[in-house]
Protein backbone atom coordinates (compact mmCIF):
# COMPACT_ATOMS: atom_id res chain seq x y z
CA UNK A 1 0.00 0.00 0.00
CA UNK A 2 1.27 3.43 -0.85
CA UNK A 3 1.55 6.26 1.63
CA UNK A 4 2.43 9.95 1.51
CA UNK A 5 5.96 10.76 2.60
CA UNK A 6 6.17 13.62 5.09
CA UNK A 7 8.86 16.14 4.37
CA UNK A 8 9.43 17.19 7.95
CA UNK A 9 10.61 13.84 9.31
CA UNK A 10 14.33 13.50 8.53
CA UNK A 11 15.40 10.29 6.86
CA UNK A 12 18.60 8.84 8.31
CA UNK A 13 21.78 9.08 6.27
CA UNK A 14 23.91 6.54 8.09
CA UNK A 15 27.68 6.54 7.98
CA UNK A 16 29.61 3.33 7.22
CA UNK A 17 30.02 2.85 10.96
CA UNK A 18 26.25 3.25 11.47
CA UNK A 19 25.51 0.77 8.69
CA UNK A 20 27.84 -1.74 10.34
CA UNK A 21 26.02 -1.19 13.60
CA UNK A 22 22.79 -2.46 12.04
CA UNK A 23 24.09 -6.02 12.08
CA UNK A 24 22.63 -8.06 14.96
CA UNK A 25 26.05 -8.68 16.52
CA UNK A 26 27.08 -5.04 16.36
CA UNK A 27 24.06 -3.13 17.67
CA UNK A 28 25.33 -0.62 20.23
CA UNK A 29 23.66 -0.03 23.56
CA UNK A 30 22.84 3.64 23.17
CA UNK A 31 21.88 5.58 26.28
CA UNK A 32 18.24 6.65 26.44
CA UNK A 33 18.00 10.35 25.67
CA UNK A 34 14.86 12.08 26.92
CA UNK A 35 13.20 14.17 24.25
CA UNK A 36 16.08 13.69 21.80
CA UNK A 37 14.22 11.82 19.07
CA UNK A 38 11.39 12.66 16.68
CA UNK A 39 7.87 12.56 18.12
CA UNK A 40 5.03 10.32 17.00
CA UNK A 41 2.90 13.45 17.16
CA UNK A 42 5.09 15.42 14.73
CA UNK A 43 3.25 16.90 11.74
CA UNK A 44 3.15 14.34 8.96
CA UNK A 45 4.07 11.35 11.10
CA UNK A 46 0.71 9.66 10.49
CA UNK A 47 1.16 9.84 6.71
CA UNK A 48 4.08 7.42 6.73
CA UNK A 49 4.92 6.17 10.24
CA UNK A 50 7.21 3.46 8.85
CA UNK A 51 9.79 6.01 7.81
CA UNK A 52 9.66 7.48 11.31
CA UNK A 53 9.97 3.99 12.79
CA UNK A 54 13.14 3.41 10.79
CA UNK A 55 14.67 6.61 12.18
CA UNK A 56 13.76 5.55 15.72
CA UNK A 57 15.15 1.99 15.36
CA UNK A 58 18.44 3.19 13.90
CA UNK A 59 19.06 6.45 15.72
CA UNK A 60 16.85 6.53 18.83
CA UNK A 61 16.06 2.93 19.89
CA UNK A 62 14.91 4.20 23.28
CA UNK A 63 13.88 7.81 23.84
CA UNK A 64 11.27 9.82 25.66
CA UNK A 65 8.59 11.37 23.44
CA UNK A 66 7.72 14.51 25.40
CA UNK A 67 4.59 15.49 23.39
CA UNK A 68 3.26 11.95 23.77
CA UNK A 69 4.38 11.60 27.38
CA UNK A 70 5.83 8.11 26.97
CA UNK A 71 9.06 6.29 26.22
CA UNK A 72 9.27 4.89 22.68
CA UNK A 73 10.41 1.30 22.14
CA UNK A 74 10.89 0.46 18.46
CA UNK A 75 13.13 -2.61 17.98
CA UNK A 76 11.60 -6.07 17.67
CA UNK A 77 13.44 -7.62 20.62
CA UNK A 78 12.68 -4.66 22.87
CA UNK A 79 9.01 -4.58 21.91
CA UNK A 80 8.74 -8.33 22.52
CA UNK A 81 10.23 -7.83 25.97
CA UNK A 82 7.82 -5.01 26.79
CA UNK A 83 4.86 -7.15 25.76
CA UNK A 84 5.83 -10.28 27.67
CA UNK A 85 8.20 -9.45 30.52
CA UNK A 86 6.57 -9.34 33.99
CA UNK A 87 8.43 -6.10 34.67
CA UNK A 88 5.88 -4.45 32.40
CA UNK A 89 2.17 -4.16 33.17
CA UNK A 90 -0.93 -3.00 31.34
CA UNK A 91 -1.28 0.72 31.02
CA UNK A 92 -4.26 2.08 33.03
CA UNK A 93 -7.51 1.85 31.07
CA UNK A 94 -5.99 0.07 28.06
CA UNK A 95 -7.73 -3.19 28.91
CA UNK A 96 -4.60 -5.17 29.75
CA UNK A 97 -4.62 -6.80 33.18
CA UNK A 98 -1.53 -6.65 35.36
CA UNK A 99 0.61 -9.64 34.54
CA UNK A 100 -1.75 -10.69 31.74
CA UNK A 101 -1.26 -10.64 27.97
CA UNK A 102 -0.61 -7.28 26.36
CA UNK A 103 -3.18 -6.17 23.79
CA UNK A 104 -1.62 -6.73 20.39
CA UNK A 105 -2.94 -7.23 16.89
CA UNK A 106 -6.61 -8.19 17.15
CA UNK A 107 -6.59 -8.97 20.88
CA UNK A 108 -7.59 -6.39 23.49
CA UNK A 109 -5.64 -8.16 26.24
CA UNK A 110 -8.55 -9.54 28.24
CA UNK A 111 -7.60 -12.00 30.98
CA UNK A 112 -10.20 -14.30 29.45
CA UNK A 113 -7.92 -14.75 26.45
CA UNK A 114 -5.63 -16.88 28.59
CA UNK A 115 -6.23 -20.58 27.80
CA UNK A 116 -7.43 -21.73 31.21
CA UNK A 117 -10.44 -23.48 32.66
CA UNK A 118 -13.30 -24.28 30.33
CA UNK A 119 -11.92 -22.00 27.61
CA UNK A 120 -8.70 -23.96 27.26
CA UNK A 121 -10.41 -26.78 25.36
CA UNK A 122 -11.82 -24.34 22.82
CA UNK A 123 -8.50 -22.56 22.22
CA UNK A 124 -7.37 -22.68 18.63
CA UNK A 125 -10.76 -23.21 17.02
CA UNK A 126 -13.99 -21.38 16.21
CA UNK A 127 -17.32 -23.09 16.99
CA UNK A 128 -18.74 -24.82 13.93
CA UNK A 129 -21.96 -22.84 13.82
CA UNK A 130 -20.03 -19.57 13.92
CA UNK A 131 -17.68 -20.71 11.14
CA UNK A 132 -20.73 -21.52 9.01
CA UNK A 133 -22.14 -18.06 9.68
CA UNK A 134 -18.87 -16.42 8.63
CA UNK A 135 -18.74 -18.43 5.42
CA UNK A 136 -22.38 -17.75 4.55
CA UNK A 137 -22.01 -14.02 5.19
CA UNK A 138 -18.84 -13.85 3.08
CA UNK A 139 -20.49 -15.51 0.09
CA UNK A 140 -23.62 -13.36 0.31
CA UNK A 141 -21.53 -10.19 0.34
CA UNK A 142 -19.26 -11.38 -2.47
CA UNK A 143 -22.21 -12.28 -4.71
CA UNK A 144 -23.78 -8.87 -4.18
CA UNK A 145 -20.59 -7.19 -5.36
CA UNK A 146 -19.85 -9.52 -8.27
CA UNK A 147 -22.32 -7.99 -10.72
CA UNK A 148 -21.12 -4.41 -10.34
CA UNK A 149 -18.66 -2.62 -12.62
CA UNK A 150 -16.95 -1.01 -9.60
CA UNK A 151 -17.07 -1.56 -5.84
CA UNK A 152 -15.38 -0.46 -2.62
CA UNK A 153 -14.40 -3.56 -0.67
CA UNK A 154 -14.00 -1.61 2.58
CA UNK A 155 -17.54 -0.24 2.53
CA UNK A 156 -19.22 -3.26 0.94
CA UNK A 157 -17.24 -6.22 2.29
CA UNK A 158 -14.67 -5.57 5.05
CA UNK A 159 -17.09 -3.55 7.16
CA UNK A 160 -19.96 -6.02 6.91
CA UNK A 161 -18.22 -9.37 7.18
CA UNK A 162 -17.13 -8.98 10.86
CA UNK A 163 -20.44 -7.32 11.77
CA UNK A 164 -22.47 -9.92 9.91
CA UNK A 165 -21.09 -12.90 11.82
CA UNK A 166 -23.54 -12.14 14.63
CA UNK A 167 -20.94 -12.48 17.37
CA UNK A 168 -22.73 -12.17 20.66
CA UNK A 169 -24.22 -14.03 23.55
CA UNK A 170 -25.83 -16.60 21.27
CA UNK A 171 -22.44 -17.80 20.02
CA UNK A 172 -20.78 -18.04 23.41
CA UNK A 173 -17.80 -16.17 21.97
CA UNK A 174 -18.66 -12.91 23.69
CA UNK A 175 -18.61 -14.68 27.02
CA UNK A 176 -15.14 -16.04 26.30
CA UNK A 177 -13.66 -12.61 25.42
CA UNK A 178 -15.49 -9.29 25.10
CA UNK A 179 -13.03 -8.16 22.41
CA UNK A 180 -14.73 -10.50 19.97
CA UNK A 181 -17.70 -8.12 19.96
CA UNK A 182 -15.54 -5.22 18.73
CA UNK A 183 -15.22 -5.51 14.96
CA UNK A 184 -13.33 -2.33 13.97
CA UNK A 185 -9.86 -3.87 14.25
CA UNK A 186 -10.87 -6.97 12.30
CA UNK A 187 -12.34 -4.73 9.62
CA UNK A 188 -9.11 -2.75 9.35
CA UNK A 189 -6.93 -5.87 9.33
CA UNK A 190 -9.10 -7.46 6.63
CA UNK A 191 -8.81 -4.35 4.46
CA UNK A 192 -5.00 -4.37 4.71
CA UNK A 193 -4.94 -8.10 3.97
CA UNK A 194 -6.96 -7.70 0.77
CA UNK A 195 -4.94 -4.65 -0.28
CA UNK A 196 -1.67 -6.54 0.04
CA UNK A 197 -3.00 -9.40 -2.08
CA UNK A 198 -4.56 -7.18 -4.74
CA UNK A 199 -1.23 -5.41 -5.11
CA UNK A 200 0.23 -8.66 -6.48
CA UNK A 201 -1.86 -10.26 -9.26
CA UNK A 202 0.50 -13.23 -9.43
CA UNK A 203 -0.01 -13.91 -5.74
CA UNK A 204 -3.76 -13.66 -6.19
CA UNK A 205 -3.49 -16.31 -8.90
CA UNK A 206 -1.58 -18.55 -6.50
CA UNK A 207 -4.29 -18.08 -3.87
CA UNK A 208 -6.89 -19.36 -6.33
CA UNK A 209 -4.88 -22.54 -6.85
CA UNK A 210 -3.70 -23.02 -3.25
CA UNK A 211 -6.36 -21.53 -0.95
CA UNK A 212 -4.59 -22.95 2.10
CA UNK A 213 -1.93 -20.26 1.66
CA UNK A 214 -4.43 -17.64 2.80
CA UNK A 215 -3.45 -18.31 6.42
CA UNK A 216 0.20 -17.50 5.76
CA UNK A 217 -0.80 -14.39 3.83
CA UNK A 218 -2.96 -13.28 6.76
CA UNK A 219 -0.10 -13.68 9.24
CA UNK A 220 2.26 -11.81 6.91
CA UNK A 221 -0.21 -8.95 6.48
CA UNK A 222 -0.52 -8.56 10.26
CA UNK A 223 3.27 -8.34 10.47
CA UNK A 224 3.75 -5.85 7.66
CA UNK A 225 0.61 -3.75 8.19
CA UNK A 226 -0.75 -4.38 11.70
CA UNK A 227 -4.10 -2.74 12.49
CA UNK A 228 -2.78 -1.80 15.95
CA UNK A 229 0.40 0.24 15.57
CA UNK A 230 1.04 1.24 19.18
CA UNK A 231 0.45 -0.60 22.46
CA UNK A 232 0.89 1.21 25.80
CA UNK A 233 2.60 -0.47 28.74
CA UNK A 234 4.09 0.67 32.04
CA UNK A 235 7.23 -0.54 33.80
CA UNK A 236 6.90 -1.83 37.34
CA UNK A 237 10.70 -1.96 37.77
CA UNK A 238 13.78 -0.64 36.04
CA UNK A 239 14.35 -2.48 32.74
CA UNK A 240 17.45 -2.50 30.53
CA UNK A 241 16.80 -2.88 26.80
CA UNK A 242 19.07 -2.77 23.74
CA UNK A 243 18.75 1.00 23.50
CA UNK A 244 19.20 1.88 27.18
CA UNK A 245 17.47 1.62 30.54
CA UNK A 246 13.86 2.41 31.31
CA UNK A 247 13.07 3.78 34.76
CA UNK A 248 10.48 2.17 37.00
CA UNK A 249 6.84 3.27 36.75
CA UNK A 250 7.42 4.72 33.29
CA UNK A 251 4.79 4.81 30.50
CA UNK A 252 6.05 2.96 27.42
CA UNK A 253 4.73 3.07 23.86
CA UNK A 254 5.49 -0.25 22.14
CA UNK A 255 5.70 0.44 18.41
CA UNK A 256 4.17 -2.73 16.96
CA UNK A 257 4.41 -1.39 13.42
CA UNK A 258 8.12 -0.74 13.86
CA UNK A 259 8.87 -4.14 15.41
CA UNK A 260 7.22 -5.93 12.48
CA UNK A 261 9.58 -4.20 10.04
CA UNK A 262 12.80 -4.56 12.00
CA UNK A 263 15.47 -5.81 9.55
CA UNK A 264 17.29 -7.43 12.47
CA UNK A 265 14.35 -9.83 12.80
CA UNK A 266 12.81 -10.06 9.32
CA UNK A 267 14.55 -10.31 5.96
CA UNK A 268 13.38 -7.63 3.50
CA UNK A 269 10.85 -6.43 6.11
CA UNK A 270 9.03 -3.97 3.86
CA UNK A 271 8.18 -6.71 1.35
CA UNK A 272 4.88 -8.57 1.61
CA UNK A 273 5.96 -12.20 1.34
CA UNK A 274 3.66 -14.96 2.65
CA UNK A 275 6.36 -17.51 1.84
CA UNK A 276 9.01 -15.99 4.11
CA UNK A 277 10.79 -18.46 6.34
CA UNK A 278 11.08 -16.06 9.29
CA UNK A 279 7.35 -15.64 9.80
CA UNK A 280 6.17 -14.77 13.33
CA UNK A 281 2.87 -16.43 14.20
CA UNK A 282 2.55 -14.56 17.50
CA UNK A 283 1.73 -11.27 15.78
CA UNK A 284 -2.09 -11.24 16.14
CA UNK A 285 -2.19 -11.97 19.87
CA UNK A 286 -2.87 -14.96 22.15
CA UNK A 287 -3.58 -18.07 20.09
CA UNK A 288 -6.79 -18.84 21.96
CA UNK A 289 -8.30 -15.34 21.81
CA UNK A 290 -11.69 -15.51 20.01
CA UNK A 291 -11.02 -12.18 18.28
CA UNK A 292 -7.78 -13.58 16.86
CA UNK A 293 -9.48 -16.78 15.73
CA UNK A 294 -12.39 -14.90 14.16
CA UNK A 295 -10.09 -12.49 12.33
CA UNK A 296 -8.13 -15.30 10.71
CA UNK A 297 -11.30 -17.19 9.78
CA UNK A 298 -12.92 -14.09 8.27
CA UNK A 299 -9.78 -13.41 6.20
CA UNK A 300 -9.51 -16.96 4.87
CA UNK A 301 -13.20 -17.51 4.12
CA UNK A 302 -13.64 -13.95 2.91
CA UNK A 303 -10.85 -14.30 0.38
CA UNK A 304 -12.21 -17.64 -0.83
CA UNK A 305 -15.66 -16.12 -1.31
CA UNK A 306 -14.32 -13.13 -3.23
CA UNK A 307 -12.19 -15.25 -5.57
CA UNK A 308 -15.04 -17.69 -6.14
CA UNK A 309 -17.51 -14.94 -7.04
CA UNK A 310 -14.99 -12.73 -8.89
CA UNK A 311 -12.10 -14.72 -10.44
CA UNK A 312 -10.87 -11.59 -12.23
CA UNK A 313 -10.95 -9.31 -9.19
CA UNK A 314 -8.47 -6.43 -9.56
CA UNK A 315 -7.94 -2.79 -8.72
CA UNK A 316 -10.16 -0.22 -10.37
CA UNK A 317 -8.33 1.67 -13.11
CA UNK A 318 -6.03 4.29 -11.66
CA UNK A 319 -6.69 3.37 -8.02
CA UNK A 320 -3.97 2.69 -5.46
CA UNK A 321 -4.78 2.08 -1.77
CA UNK A 322 -3.33 4.36 0.88
CA UNK A 323 -3.30 3.50 4.57
CA UNK A 324 -4.07 6.17 7.16
CA UNK A 325 -3.92 6.43 10.94
CA UNK A 326 -1.30 6.37 13.68
CA UNK A 327 -2.65 4.35 16.64
CA UNK A 328 -4.63 2.09 14.31
CA UNK A 329 -3.86 2.01 10.61
CA UNK A 330 -5.31 0.66 7.38
CA UNK A 331 -6.80 1.66 4.03
CA UNK A 332 -10.11 3.49 4.14
CA UNK A 333 -11.19 2.42 0.65
CA UNK A 334 -10.42 -0.43 -1.76
CA UNK A 335 -11.86 0.37 -5.19
CA UNK A 336 -11.95 -2.71 -7.40
CA UNK A 337 -13.33 -3.99 -10.70
CA UNK A 338 -15.16 -7.22 -9.88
Amino acid sequence: MQADTPGDIPAPTPSPERRAARRPSARPRRPARAGSGPSLLAPGAAHDPYRLYRVLREEYPLCFDAPLGAWLVSRYDDVATALTDPRFAGYPHDGAPRGGPAPIGLCHGSARCLPRGRYAAAAGQVPGHLAERVERTAYVLARRIAGRPRADLVEEFCRWLPAGTGTGARTGTADAAPCARHTALRETALASFLANLLDDPDLMAVMRIEPALAGRAWTESLRRDPPVQIVLRRTVAEVTLSGGTLPARAPVACLIGSAGRDPERFAAPDVFDPFRRDQDRGTPGPAGCPAVLLGRLEAELGLHALLDAMPGLRWADGFRPAATGLLTRGPRSLLVRP
